[in-house]
């Protein structure tokens, strides 16, 4: 028994030796990294208001019955219009203390509410007339989610045209073929556009539509990966 195990040995020697070869002579890939990006203009078809009331005072409990009064009106008034669409956005008080002391002197109290619409002028007209009571904390304009869908996936068409081409250019510029060899697609983020933004605008004595632009916003997709090259 013991006479087999030099053999065995070096049985696992070879062996160890023809795989190391074998790696040894495995063609390495050429490869060739590259990318290619699109863009697609969006319409800015969706409009979010937020409106707020804030009132302060020394005593919490008539704080929050003129705050709440100022909402439930604006939510009243907000259901006369079927295309927006309309919800509270959270309520928060906070004591206000005096500077000598440090004893509560008085409390504050604001609440909001969210506004959407794909009616700008239905949005710009009852943002108007919120105004008579609430501030107008941020308008914003954004592609719907529909929107900027169809826009990123026609960006991705021209981005993927854009890699084949230049996979292409690259191939025969040196004589050779070529296959995917990884591929990758992103679509990149943007930033919707701002149109109103006060932290306490004054509240106006009569009505007015608040004058809204929709405007269009870029979505992007870049393209990226790599090439094999082939003789």
């Amino acid at each position: 028994m013991h006479t087999f195990r030099p053999l065995i040995a070096a049985l696992f020697t070879l062996t160890a030796l023809s795989t190391a070869a074998a790696s040894d002579n495995t063609p390495l890939l050429r490869t060739v990294d590259l990318s290619a990006e699109a863009s697609q203009p969006a319409t800015n078809d969706l409009g979010i208001a937020q409106l707020y009331a804030e009132q302060s005072g020394p005593d919490a409990a008539a704080v929050a019955r003129q705050v709440n009064r100022s909402i439930a009106t604006a939510l009243e008034t907000s259901r006369n219009y079927a295309d927006i669409k309309v919800q509270s956005a959270g309520t928060s008080t906070w004591p206000i203390y005096a500077k000598a002391g440090g004893k509560i002197e008085a409390w504050r109290m604001r609440s909001e509410i969210r506004l959407e619409s794909r009616n700008s002028a239905a949005l710009s007209e009852l943002v108007g007339k919120l105004q008579t009571a609430l501030a107008v904390s941020q308008i914003t304009l954004q592609p719907a989610p529909e929107t900027r869908r169809k826009a990123a996936d026609e960006a991705t068409v021209d981005a993927l045209r854009g890699f084949e081409q230049r996979a292409t250019l690259i191939a025969t510029t040196l004589g050779k073929r070529y296959r995917i060899h990884h591929l990758n697609v992103s679509e990149s983020g943007y930033r919707p556009p701002i149109y109103a933004k006060m932290r306490a605008a004054p509240m106006m004595a009569e009505a007015a539509p608040a004058p809204i632009e929709g405007g269009e916003s870029e979505v992007s997709v870049t393209v990226s990966g790599s090439i094999e090259l082939l003789d």
